[in-house]
C-alpha cells in the first residue's frame, strides 16, 4: 500500500518517517500495544480452540496431531545458551507481540525467543516416520528434539517441516525452538512490520504465527508433494505427485482419482516420478459465481511390472508407451500412502475479450475461463487487532470473504502478506479471486521513490533470500485456483531486477498472470500496467497494447469511528478523511463512478479499493479494525459495484 503522486501531504511521511528503519533495539515506548479493541473471534480464543482445523486442506492424511496451545516461552540475549528457566506460557500459533498470545512483548534483533513443550505419540503411529510441521515462524529458527538439533529454517512466511523420527523416544518428548527476528533492522521479506510502527507500517510479528502439527508417514516412501495445474482448453488437469525420494523401479506407481461428490469422473495410473493427466468430459468450471471444486485422491501403490521380464535396456523410453503400459498395470496389495485434496478447472489469461469498447479495441483485458470478467476487489492486508498477522479462526476469515462477496467484490489483493493455507482454501471454496503479493523487504536506501529512473542495486545475499522465499510462496500456493495473479513488487519497496523477476515468475508459473510492479515505477514488465491513484477522483491508466491496464490501489476514504479505534490518541487517517456515513458514501460513489467509466470506455480490467478493514492508525477500511462496524451497507456497496459486471 499505498502512495500516489501528485497528491501528497502524506508523501513525506511515507518516504521519511514511515521508512526510517531503526538500527537499534526498539525503545521502551515502542512496546507492542495491548489491543484496546478486538474482534468477536479474538475474544473467543482459548488454548483449547485455537486453530484446531486440519492445516493443509489440499493434501490431507487421516492421522495427525495438533500442537497449538500453551507452550513455555523465554526471551534471552541472542548470544546466550539455551535457557534453564522459562518466563511463562504463550498461546501458539499467535506471535509474541500479539495480545491473544498472552505475552504481548517485543523481540529485538539482539534477542532470541525460546519455545518449549512436550509431546507424546499415539500408539498407532508405531513403525512410521514422524514429520513435525510449522505453518510459519518469523524469522530464523532452530529446533531441538530431546536435546538433538533436528533442523533449522530461515523465512518468515512459508511452511516447513522436519523429519524428527530419529530424535524421538517412548513416552514424553521435549521440543525446544529458538527464534531470532531482525524485523526492520534487516532486508529480509517482512511486509508491513516495523520496530517503530507508524503511518502505513505496523506492529512487528515474531516467532510462531501459524499452526504447529505432526503427522506420521510410511517408513519406506511417502507422498511429499502434489502439484495440480488445470489445462482448461484441453479439458484436463496436470498432476505431478512427488515422493520423498525417487522410486527407481517399475513397480511403484501413483493412482489418481478425480471425483464429483462421490462419483468418480476420471482415474489413471502413472509411474512414480512421472506426470499424470486426468481428462474430464464437459468439466465444470470454477469462477466466483460458481466455485466448483473436484475432489482428488492420490495413492502410492505397488503394481505388477507392466514389462514383465523385459530387460531394462529393451524397455520403451517414449512417454506414450510408458504411460499406456502403466495405465493398464495391475495394482497389488493395499495403498502404501493416501492423500486427498481438491482442484478446480479455471483459466486466467490476458487477451482480447468480447464486449470491450471499440475505441480501445487493441487494449488487452483479463480473461477468466476465456471471458472478460472485471476484477473488483479491496486491498486486503489481513491484520487483526488482537492477533496481528494470524487470523483468529476459520469463522473470522469466512466472515470477511463472505462480506466482500455479498458487497459485490469478486477479487481481493492479498497485500504484502502470505496467509495460512486455510485462508486460500476458503477463497477456493467460496469463490474469491486473489492477487497474491510477495512480502517486501528492504532497508532504507534499497527502496525507490516515485519517478526514480533506475532501481537501487541489491546485495546478492538479499536477492537470493527474496527469490528463495518468492519461489517457496509460489510452490506452496500453486494448487489454489483462487490465486490468479502473482504481484512481484509493490511501489518500489525493495524493487530490483523487476523485469528479470517478472519473466522468471511467468516461466515458473505460466498458468497465471504476473503483475510485475503494482504502482509507482513501471518498467514495462509482466502482464499488467498498474497505477496507484488516491486522488478524490481516481486517474485513469494510459492504454497499453501489450498489457492489461488496472488500478492497483485507489480509494483510501477514512472515517475514524469512535469506540472502534486502535489508538484514539494517535493520528487516525485516510487519504481523505470524513466524520460521517453520508460523507463517506458520497466520496465512495464519486470514486467508483470513475472506475465504472474507465471499465466501460477504456477497458479497465481491474480495480483495487483501499481497503477491507482499518489497520492500526489507518481508518480507511470498509470495516472497522475490530470488524464490528460496516461503514457502508452491504446492499449499497453491491448496487454501486453492479455496473462493473454488466
Amino acid at each position: 500500500m499505498k502512495t500516489s503522486l501528485p497528491f501528497f501531504p502524506l508523501l513525506g511521511l511515507l518516504l521519511t518517517s514511515g521508512l526510517a528503519h531503526s538500527q537499534t533495539p526498539a525503545p521502551a515506548q515502542n512496546l507492542p500495544r495491548a489491543a484496546p479493541i478486538m474482534s468477536r473471534w479474538e475474544k473467543q480464543l482459548t488454548p483449547e480452540n485455537a486453530w484446531r482445523d486440519y492445516p493443509r486442506p489440499q493434501m490431507v492424511r487421516k492421522q495427525w496431531q495438533n500442537l497449538n496451545g500453551l507452550w513455555d516461552y523465554a526471551i534471552t540475549p541472542k548470544i546466550a545458551p539455551q535457557p534453564t528457566e522459562f518466563s511463562g506460557q504463550i498461546l501458539v500459533p499467535f506471535c509474541l507481540e500479539s495480545t491473544v498470545s498472552k505475552v504481548n512483548k517485543p523481540l529485538t534483533a539482539d534477542q532470541r525467543l525460546w519455545y518449549r513443550r512436550t509431546v507424546s505419540l499415539p500408539a498407532d503411529w508405531a513403525g512410521q516416520r514422524v514429520l513435525l510441521h510449522f505453518g510459519a515462524v518469523d524469522y530464523e529458527c532452530s529446533l531441538w528434539v530431546n536435546g538433538g538439533l533436528a533442523g533449522s529454517h530461515t523465512g518468515g512466511s512459508d511452511a516447513f517441516s522436519f523429519d524428527v523420527t530419529d530424535y524421538l523416544k517412548d513416552g514424553q518428548n521435549q521440543l525446544l525452538l529458538g527464534v531470532t527476528d531482525p524485523t526492520s533492522t534487516g532486508e529480509q521479506p517482512r511486509g508491513k512490520q516495523l520496530l517503530n510502527p507508524n503511518g502505513i507500517w505496523y506492529t512487528p510479528v515474531s516467532g510462531i504465527w501459524q499452526t504447529v502439527w505432526m503427522e506420521p508417514v510410511p517408513k519406506q516412501a511417502y507422498i511429499e508433494e502434489v502439484k495440480l495445474t488445470p489445462e482448461l482448453d484441453s479439458g484436463r488437469v496436470r498432476v505431478d505427485v512427488l515422493l520423498d525420494k525417487p522410486a527407481n523401479n517399475y513397480t511403484t506407481a501413483i493412482r489418481l482419482t478425480a471425483l464429483d461428490g462421490n462419483r468418480t469422473v476420471a482415474t489413471t495410473l502413472v509411474r512414480a516420478g512421472r506426470t499424470g493427466y486426468l481428462s474430464l468430459k464437459n468439466p465444470k468450471l470454477w469462477s466466483p459465481d460458481s466455485p466448483f471444486l473436484y475432489d482428488l485422491k492420490a495413492e502410492l501403490v505397488t503394481v505388477t511390472d507392466p514389462f514383465g521380464d523385459t530387460p531394462r535396456n529393451k524397455r520403451p523410453r517414449q512417454d506414450e508407451a510408458l504411460n499406456k503400459a502403466f495405465a493398464s498395470a495391475t495394482v497389488t496389495g493395499n495403498s502404501l500412502d493416501v492423500v486427498t485434496g481438491y482442484f478446480a478447472m479455471r483459466k486466467i489469461a490476458m487477451g482480447r475479450g468480447p464486449g470491450v469498447a471499440t475505441s480501445v479495441a487493441n487494449q488487452p483485458v483479463l480473461l477468466l475461463n476465456n471471458k472478460f470478467v472485471f476484477q473488483n476487489g479491496p486491498l486486503d492486508q489481513g491484520w487483526w487487532p488482537g492477533s496481528l498477522l494470524t487470523p483468529p479462526s476459520d469463522e473470522a476469515m469466512a466472515f470477511e470473504i463472505d462480506f466482500l462477496k455479498k458487497s459485490g467484490f469478486n477479487m481481493l489483493r492479498k497485500h504484502i502478506k502470505v496467509e495460512p493455507d486455510r485462508y486460500y482454501y476458503l477463497c477456493d471454496k467460496m469463490g474469491m479471486l486473489v492477487w497474491q503479493d510477495m512480502p517486501s523487504g528492504f532497508l532504507e536506501g534499497q527502496n525507490e521513490a516515485p519517478g526514480d529512473q533506475s532501481e537501487p542495486i541489491r546485495r546478492s545475499k538479499g536477492k537470493e533470500q527474496f527469490e528463495l522465499e518468492l519461489r517457496r510462496m509460489m510452490n506452496r500456493l500453486h494448487n489454489h485456483p483462487s490465486i490468479v495473479t502473482w504481484v512481484v513488487h509493490n511501489e518500489g519497496w525493495g524493487q530490483y531486477d523487476n523485469k528479470r523477476l517478472a519473466d522468471w515468475v511467468k516461466a515458473l508459473d505460466p498458468s497465471r498472470t504476473v503483475n510485475a510492479s503494482s504502482g509507482w515505477n513501471d518498467l514495462g514488465a509482466g502482464d499488467f500496467y498498474d497505477i496507484h491513484t488516491y486522488e478524490p477522483e481516481p486517474n485513469a491508466p494510459a492504454p497499453k497494447t501489450d498489457r492489461v491496464v488496472v488500478i492497483g490501489e485507489f480509494g483510501g476514504i477514512g472515517w475514524p469511528v469512535q469506540g472502534h479505534l486502535w489508538n484514539p490518541e494517535m493520528r487516525n487517517w485516510g487519504y481523505q478523511t470524513y466524520q460521517s456515513a453520508d460523507e463517506v458514501l458520497k466520496a465512495y460513489q464519486k470514486k467508483y463512478a470513475k472506475i465504472v467509466e474507465y471499465y466501460q470506455k477504456q477497458a479497465l480490467s481491474a480495480a483495487v479499493y483501499t481497503q477491507t478493514t482499518d489497520v492500526e492508525g489507518e481508518v480507511n477500511g470498509l470495516l472497522t479494525y475490530d470488524r464490528e462496524v460496516i461503514k457502508i451497507p452491504i446492499e449499497t456497496l453491491k448496487k454501486i459495484h453492479a455496473p462493473l459486471f454488466k
